[in-house]
């Protein structure tokens, strides 16, 4: 469709025009997926963005900034980190997020402020510790 569009006739004419046109030549007898619904992945819920997730995720590319991700992960982290089995595995994942925190926070990255500081993992053991005496989680 390379045409431009004539002077003086409507837009909704001169494309239903290209497309009866492209139809009388077959240009969409053989489109892959004809007659077949819109893959829409496991949820039937309408979301009117779910081709730009499926893209981003085709991708490989992250739907939040990276200071926002790295929120998200120190608060999962931070939650793995009260539900773990040991003091060991307490420290190993607090350390490891706090040297994420901490890269983050010497190399400003695209987007908002982190907004975050290392946690203390003393702090997060003794806790841990408090959680695990009286039963509650944390």
């Amino acid at each position: 469709m390379t045409e431009r569009k004539p002077p003086g006739v409507p837009f909704e004419s001169w494309v239903d025009k290209q497309i009866r046109d492209a139809q009388a030549r077959g240009d969409f007898a053989a489109l892959p997926g004809a007659g077949k619904p819109l893959p829409n992945g496991a949820d039937t819920s309408y979301d009117e963005l779910w081709w730009v997730r499926q893209k981003m995720a085709r991708e490989g590319l992250s739907v939040l900034p990276p200071a926002l991700a790295l929120r998200k992960e120190a608060e999962d982290a931070l939650e793995a980190a009260y539900a773990a089995p040991s003091e060991r595995i307490v420290r190993k994942i607090v350390t490891e997020i706090n040297v994420k925190i901490r890269d983050m926070m010497f190399k400003p990255p695209p987007g908002p402020p982190l907004g975050k500081k290392p946690y203390d993992v003393e702090e997060v053991v003794r806790r841990w510790r408090e959680g695990r005496a009286d039963g509650s989680p944390v």
